[in-house]
């Protein structure tokens, strides 16, 4: 049996490794994060971020692994998150975007699964690349920084 988080997981692997021709109007992510949840104990962690986002822009389904450690212990956490965009063609200025989505973690063998809710900024979402801040709550309060590079489809055009 196949859980829906395996079946998201390998959706977005395909279309991330999809040709370009087959994708469309899909835009492309990739890019770093650091994460930091206040629990008990308080867990850093860092990792990879990946992301398509609809023909429209308006939309992402992104996935996230990081690896760090809470109390002198190593920890885990992958994500699986929707965002819904305000502000997706901005190629000089900061973009608003609300997430919600699921989260597995886990350390010293044990695994817990949460619902992840959010809302962020990043810088020129309608540009190559640039900065993200996020503060939300998923498994306690969750805050996250990342770097993001962009891959547009030909005739993309952000807005100034």
């Amino acid at each position: 049996m196949t859980s829906g988080w395996n079946r998201g997981t390998a959706a977005l692997i395909v279309a991330l490794a999809a040709p370009a021709a087959a994708q469309g109007q899909t835009i492309r992510e990739l890019g770093v994060h650091g994460v930091v949840l206040a629990t008990d104990p308080a867990a850093i962690l860092g990792g990879g971020y990946a992301a398509v986002r609809s023909s429209t822009g308006r939309t992402r389904l992104a996935a996230t692994a990081a690896v760090g450690g809470a109390g002198g212990a190593t920890v885990w956490r992958a994500e699986l998150l929707g965002h819904f965009m305000l502000n997706p063609f901005g190629a000089s200025r900061p973009g608003l975007y609300a997430g919600a989505g699921g989260a597995a973690a886990g350390g010293g063998g044990e695994t817990e699964g949460y619902l992840v809710l959010l809302v962020g900024v990043e810088a020129r979402p309608g540009g190559a690349s640039g900065w993200s801040v996020e503060a939300g709550l998923g498994g306690g309060f969750r805050a996250a920084v990342g770097y993001r590079f962009r891959w547009f489809p030909p005739g993309w055009r952000g807005r100034r």
